[in-house]
């Protein structure tokens, strides 16, 4: 079986549990996804199958993704991920894989692209301390020293400093799956998952 399913964060909301507390969930619009291609270790290497979700229209595909989905014989999707796979005998193409298949799952881990915060400052982006505020100090909110003298005269790969904060690839392990819509192809998980609403979000079984 496939463990993962790709889908849409809605947004977020709260439910009640069986205790009556109150959990606070996103939700994620999951599936159905189509199985586009499946690879094997005769003709790959490896054994994986390519998933596809989300409408798109034919004039937005370009000739080589346009190629590729007719050579496999299924409709254009808007997004593709390659997901490793035990055994792709078991799987073949055109299969589908739905929120359903989440049912008896409890915990998920959650990847998307995380929400972009622009040029920060070593401040807000590493939780640098700020300088002396009083006594004539112009050192509030600089990074102080980033390097060395004579040696190695360069400033070391990997210091924390100002720049590009947010917009990157992250996974959130171990979140509670706490209810499944198969109807709907909704998803509740406890907690805020990677990036915002209608961003592209990739569940996984934990």
């Amino acid at each position: 079986m496939v463990n993962t399913i790709l889908g849409r964060k809605l947004g977020m909301t709260q439910v009640w549990d069986e205790n009556d507390n109150v959990v606070p969930v996103t939700v994620v619009l999951a599936g159905p996804c189509t199985v586009s291609q499946v690879k094997t270790v005769e003709t790959d290497g490896y054994n994986a199958v390519q998933i596809g979700f989300g409408d798109i229209s034919e004039k937005h595909v370009n000739k080589p993704m346009a190629g590729h989905f007719k050579a496999q014989g299924v409709e254009p999707m808007r997004y593709l991920r390659e997901v490793r796979v035990e055994d792709a005998s078991e799987h073949k193409t055109g299969d589908v894989v739905t929120v359903a298949d989440f049912s008896e799952v409890t915990t998920v881990d959650v990847t998307g692209t995380s929400k972009g915060k622009g040029f920060q400052g070593t401040v807000k982006r590493w939780n640098f301390s700020r300088g002396p505020m009083t006594h004539g100090s112009r050192n509030q909110r600089r990074p102080g020293s980033i390097g060395q003298c004579a040696y190695p005269a360069r400033v070391r790969k990997g210091l924390h400093m100002y720049g590009h904060m947010g917009a990157e690839r992250v996974t959130v392990k171990n979140l509670k799956l706490v209810r499944v819509d198969a109807e709907q192809n909704l998803m509740l998980i406890k907690g805020a998952v990677p990036g915002g609403k209608n961003a592209l979000v990739q569940v996984r079984m934990a």
